[in-house]
This record gives structure tokens, sequence and C-alpha cells, in this order.
């Protein structure tokens, strides 16, 4: 069969596919990797070899893989029905989900609005900010406008790439896109405006209060993602950063979007990151852990003030004119309520705070003043190992060295699969893992750092 074959099906993947983010020439000249199966914290090869979900599958599966709760509730559903349309109609599963979510998310999120992946619940909320401004009760269709970050990335549609800020990613399209404003990314190692903690006072809070004093009148909303800016390299914004930024927005009554869409369901700690400093914003975008990779689901929480602004009926439409056909589908529905089951009576955050401080006490012990170890960034069980080739200035690797995909390759032929970002690896277990498996992780990343660094200080001197 050629389903069993591995050179036949990376043949037909070469003929075929197109891979996102991915080089096309590079992977044409690959050994693809074909993932059979997935058990726990293992995903398993074509030929059985054994891998652990170092990146948790892109930061998805959050409980591993065939966690016995999704499946029986994905197997439970799937024996009523696949899906049914939400445009008009309803079902139990997206009630009671949208229940449970606006019962556990922060104070006043108690309107939730289902897609299928987290670019679409970011592009959501953009348009719902924008068109709320119109038709709330003083309306102000004069606020088009959106801050977001230096650096953001928040998806792949245009209005997603519009508050994007990753060069490489989206300066082919600005053709395409509406202008947006930005603010300085809360990058402490690399200051964005040449300052250093403590004495900086957050001069970088400062930058963003003061675009939004500058155009208050014109902004809809500013979207950031909270704690920590995931593709932008596992930035961690410094406490208190997020806080002083929603009590502004709030002053000028600029709406406030939090993608949460990395940064969700357990991953730094608390169930949504903004609870670590007590921000309840007026729009919280879901995807990824919300059903635990096993289904392209998300969502989109805001309050009731703004769901109010869009009540109207045929003869005096205030809708909301943005769908997707599997908007609020059955199984995914099933399988994140087996996923908020798992969060309130598994111990799931108590584990990821205890793995947290195994990861933080290894990293420090064994990589932290190594030679190319700029910065170790953290926040529970997301990290950042920011790779530098001088850690006084710190000098970047030139382009052509990339000692972190170097790394990841490495990891990769002992088991261990992760990503780089540049020149970061990033490091997102899943969250059920054990001691003995966060330690075997542990144990390969630091051996695969070793090899890399004699590796890439062997091409630095010749």
């Amino acid at each position: 069969m050629m389903d069993a074959d591995p050179y036949m099906l990376a043949q037909a993947d070469k003929a075929h596919c197109w891979h996102p983010f991915t080089p096309v020439s590079d992977w044409e000249a690959s050994d693809p990797l074909i993932i059979q199966s997935g058990q726990g914290v293992y995903l398993f090869d074509i030929a059985g070899k054994r891998y652990f979900d170092g990146t948790s599958s892109l930061w998805c599966t959050a409980l591993g893989h065939r966690h016995p709760r999704l499946d029986s509730a994905l197997s439970d559903q799937i024996g009523l029905m696949a899906h049914s349309t939400f445009l008009g109609m309803t079902h139990p599963k997206a009630i009671l989900l949208a229940q449970r979510l606006a019962k556990i998310s922060p104070e006043g999120l108690d309107r939730v609005f289902y897609s299928d992946n987290g670019a679409t619940a970011v592009e959501i909320a953009l348009k719902m900010a924008f068109q709320y401004h119109c038709q709330k009760a003083l309306p102000e269709p004069g606020r088009t406008r959106f801050l977001a970050l230096t650096g953001a990335y928040h998806g792949d549609t245009l209005g997603d790439v519009s508050v994007g800020g990753v060069g490489h990613f989206h300066a082919l399209f600005k053709p395409l896109l509406f202008e947006t404003l930005r603010a300085p990314a809360p990058h402490c190692y690399r200051c964005p405006l040449g300052l250093r903690q403590p004495d900086c006072l957050m001069a970088c809070l400062g930058e963003a209060t003061k675009q939004i004093d500058e155009h208050a009148e014109s902004l809809a909303a500013v979207v950031v993602e909270p704690i920590v800016q995931g593709a932008a390299g596992m930035i961690t914004q410094p406490e208190g950063w997020l806080k002083g930024l929603a009590d502004h927005c709030r002053s000028r009554g600029v709406l406030l979007i939090l993608d949460e869409v990395a940064v969700g369901f357990g991953r730094t700690g608390t169930m949504f990151a903004c609870e670590r400093e007590g921000v309840a914003p007026d729009f919280l975008c879901l995807a990824k852990g919300l059903t635990g990779g096993y289904l392209p689901m998300a969502a989109t929480l805001t309050t009731n003030e703004i769901h109010s602004a869009f009540r109207g009926d045929w003869a005096n439409p205030k809708t909301f004119y943005h769908g997707h056909t599997f908007t609020g589908n059955p199984l995914g529905s099933a399988v994140a309520l087996a996923v908020l089951d798992a969060f309130e009576h598994d111990g799931i955050l108590e584990n990821v705070n205890r793995q947290a401080a195994r990861v933080a006490e290894r990293f420090d012990q064994d990589l932290k003043g190594r030679r190319f170890i700029g910065e170790i960034r953290q926040q529970g069980l997301m990290v950042g190992v920011d790779l530098v080739q001088d850690r006084a200035a710190p000098t970047a690797f030139k382009p052509l060295i990339k000692p972190a995909a170097q790394m990841c390759r490495i990891a990769r032929s002992n088991g261990l699969l992760i990503r780089p970002l540049g020149d970061i690896v990033t490091f997102l277990p899943p969250l059920i893992s054990t001691d003995e498996e966060i330690d075997s992780m542990l144990d390969i990343f630091m051996a695969s750092y070793l090899e890399m660094e004699k590796a890439v200080g062997l091409e630095l001197s010749k």
C-alpha cells in the first residue's frame, strides 16, 4: 500500500503538498519526517521511531496525544452527529461550551463567537471592534485605527497581517493592508529604546500610552499578546506592563483585544495569561489549546455591552456579517468541553507550575552562562532560548550560520522535536508532562545545545 511506503509518501508529498512557513527548495531537498501516530507526550514516525513532542505540535496539543477524556468525548459526539450549522440554529455542546467559557474567563466576557482558528478569532475581534464603535449608543465611526506592537504576530488573514509586525512574513503584502499604529514591544533584553531595567521605569509602556493619547479619537482598539509575545521570540513582558496598558485603554475609551491563541489554556501557568495581572479585556481570542489540538476551533469572547450594539432585526439590521461553515462545530465543542473537564479535575495547572520550576532550575543550572546563550525567557511551560554570537553585545549570528536551526536538527536526531524562531530555540512541552518526561526532554535539549555549540564554534573559528 502506498500509505505504508515511506519513500512513496515522501515523493507524493513533495509532488503535491505545500507546507506553511517552509522554504520550498529546502523542503524538496530534505528527508521529510512523516509522523504516523502519537501517544501522550510522544510522536512516532512511519518507521516507528519515537520523539518527544517538545513543541506540543505547534503549541496546541496541550494535553498530549490520545488523551482518554478527549478521545472519549470525540467518540461519543460522533455517534450523535459530526456537524450542524450554527447559522440560525444551535446545538447542546456549543451552548454548554459558551456557558463554561464565560464562567471561567475574566469578568464580563459573557458572549462567545465561534470560528475555526486563531487568525480568524483575532480577525473577528478587529471587525467587531470597528463595528461596535459605529453602532454603539453614541457612535464614533471615526475610530478606524488599531495599535499593535512591533514584532507582533496575530495570524495570516489580511486584517491580522495588517496588525502584524514581522517584516519577513508581512512586508510583501503591504499594498493590501490597512495602516496600523505601532508601539515598541516591551523587550527588556533588546530594548527598542536602548534602556535598561529598572532605571527605564518601563518607558516602553509610556510610549504605548503616548500613542493612545495622541490617537485616542481615531483608535478602535489596541491588540496585543498578553504576558508573552510568542512568534516575536518568546518576549516576556515586565510585570505591570499589561495592567498599565489595559488601564490606559479603558481611560481613553479604546477597546483592548488580547490574543491568547498561544498563551491561553494554562500555557503560562494560569488558565488565561491575562489573569496574571488581573486584566479583563474587551475581547479575548482563543484557539490552539481550546480543543487540545484535536480539531480546528476558535472562540472570540466579548462583553454584553459590545454584543448589545449588534442587537437589531430585519428592519434595522446591525448584524455581524461574519461566519464560517464550521462555526460551533459539535465535534470541536465536545472535545473543548472535555479539555475544560481535564483542567477542572486533573490538576493541569498545578502540574504546569511544578514542571515550570523544574525547567527553570535545569536551564539555570545547565545553560546559563554558556558561550552562545544570550537570554533564557520563560513563563510557565513556554520557553525561548535566545542564541547570540557575542553575549556582551548581544551580537546576532551571520544569517547562514542558523544556530537554532542546527540545534533543532540535532535534537530531532536525538528524539526531541523543537522549533527555531530565527536564532531562538523554543521549548513548549505538553502540559501533562511528568517529572521523568520533562527530565528526559531536557537531557536531550542540553546535549543538543552542547553539540551545536561545538559545531558552530568550529564554523566561527574558520
